[in-house]
């Protein structure tokens, strides 16, 4: 991977981490087209690239996650990545055989985006407006639903928000909330990838920080989660907006036509 390329898949991490449309996916995408999906070390880059998008929530939301006094939301955050923690890592094999193949992604990518169009339709009494009146089984409940975002395609963010909606909360704040639990759950997976999973990168099994240790491998890790962390501040910023007057529908059309394309290409000219 060279620098040019880690700045456009850095750029899309950031663009698509937060919107319901599967930031995995248009990485993977992205670097399919670019012929590098299978080397290691962009596997690695891919995921912890996410922790400059987690960052990019810690900025927005700073009042939230240092008010130390409302200890209730650290318990919550905490309740609600459990089950992404237990059963990320029961089928972590499982998800790494499908993220070499970008065709059932895509058809993945489509499906969610079905889903999308009727989702405010769905979910329409909506009786929690803040953070705050969310129960610690309302947030495992929510925690369970973004399990779904194990299969590449599927959004993490679609997934919560959509758990969120089912648990009557609002737009706004199911996607609010979503962001606040992306922090731990990415974190989480960025810290397993870089000191605790093993690669195979060039003939040789090593850890995620001994392969940044090799070449401009550190230097690309770096700006990419700068550039993901600047890209992520605009794009959350933007989805509030979107959602508050048009709800998921445009998501969800974006999903389907992009999906399709993808698909076609994929299948035709890959």
């Amino acid at each position: 991977m060279d620098l040019i390329q880690a700045i456009i898949i850095a750029i899309v991490e950031g663009l698509t981490e937060y919107l319901p449309v599967s930031s995995t996916a248009h990485m993977i995408f992205t670097s399919s087209i670019f012929g590098i999906q299978e080397d290691e070390f962009v596997k690695m880059f891919q995921v912890s690239i996410q922790f400059g998008a987690i960052l990019a929530v810690v900025f927005l939301y700073w009042k939230k996650f240092f008010d130390f006094k409302n200890f209730n939301f650290y318990i919550k955050l905490a309740f609600a990545v459990l089950p992404a923690l237990v059963l990320g890592k029961l089928f972590d094999d499982k998800i790494d055989e499908v993220l070499g193949n970008p065709i059932p992604i895509t058809v993945v990518l489509v499906l969610g985006g079905v889903v999308l169009l009727f989702i405010d339709k769905i979910f329409k009494n909506h009786t929690i407006h803040d953070e705050k009146e969310i129960t610690i089984k309302k947030a495992v409940i929510i925690g369970f639903w973004q399990c779904l975002a194990m299969m590449p395609g599927t959004s993490r963010s679609a997934a919560s928000i959509i758990g969120g909606m089912q648990q009557k909360l609002t737009r706004e704040a199911a996607a609010e909330f979503s962001f606040f639990l992306a922090v731990p759950t990415m974190l989480a997976v960025t810290v397993y990838s870089i000191f605790l999973k093993k690669f195979n990168y060039l003939g040789i099994e090593q850890k995620g920080y001994e392969m940044l240790m090799q070449g401009d491998n550190l230097k690309l890790f770096l700006l990419g989660n700068v550039i993901a962390f600047i890209v992520a501040v605009i794009a959350i910023k933007f989805f509030i907006g979107v959602i508050k007057k048009y709800g998921f529908k445009p998501w969800g059309w974006y999903r389907i036509i992009a999906g399709i394309a993808l698909l076609v290409y994929f299948t035709w000219f890959k």
